[in-house]
């Protein structure tokens, strides 16, 4: 089934979506990695989109499925090698979203030096809320946000927190390809990462963006 985002009273179909990986330093010594030098990039396809309140899919290719909170970026024109400080000329919107990861499969894949896309681009492995058209009265360097599990607060992050901030992922993205309308950025997640488990509740919330939550089958 295709997916579409109702922003403003129009349908737009998401095209590509862009991950940001290791955005938040607490989150990158959790993982136990080494900073990284640049945004790490990865991308998932379409078929990773499930709307609010849809049942989520336990992948059946791994066995550690990880939750990860991120504010998603909506691109509302084109552009390409936009500069940072006109970048936030180009959001069509804000969300909150889930990066599913498969955390076993991830750390063989580190092991072998090979891509991420088994553990982080399968079907259903990005979740997202709904879409509030972005306004210039938002701040997108003061944006709070939290996850939580069984009503249990596992994940809570702050946009200033990150390593490489919205605007600068737009120039930076933009830069290597031309963005489109309807492409998302998922742009990293703090700490606190953990599993969900067949039957858990998941919730999202913030200060300034909808609330959401799915059900693990």
């Amino acid at each position: 089934m295709s997916f579409s985002i109702e922003l403003s009273g129009r349908p737009i179909s998401p095209q590509r979506i862009f991950c940001i990986g290791k955005n938040y330093p607490a989150h990158v010594r959790e993982m136990a990695d080494p900073p990284p030098g640049e945004p790490v990039v990865f991308m998932k396809p379409p078929t990773s989109l499930v709307r609010d309140g849809e049942t989520l899919s336990r992948p059946e290719h791994g066995h550690v499925l990880h939750h990860e909170v991120e504010v998603v970026v909506l691109i509302g024109q084109s552009g390409k090698n936009i500069p940072e400080k006109e970048a936030p000329g180009w959001i069509a919107g804000l969300a909150l979203g889930l990066d599913l990861t498969l955390r076993d499969v991830q750390s063989i894949m580190k092991k072998k030096g090979l891509p991420w896309e088994m553990a982080k681009s399968f079907d259903q492995s990005a979740p997202v809320g709904s879409f509030i058209p972005f306004t210039n009265s938002i701040v997108l360097s003061d944006i709070s946000f939290q996850c939580s599990v069984e009503g249990q607060r596992r994940q809570q992050g702050k946009t200033s927190d990150m390593l490489y901030s919205i605007p600068y992922l737009i120039h930076f993205l933009s830069g290597i390809w031309a963005l489109q309308p309807g492409d998302l950025i998922f742009t990293g997640t703090p700490s606190g990462v953990g599993p969900l488990e067949a039957g858990n509740r998941v919730r999202l919330e913030s200060d300034i963006l909808p609330g959401c939550e799915w059900v693990v089958a």
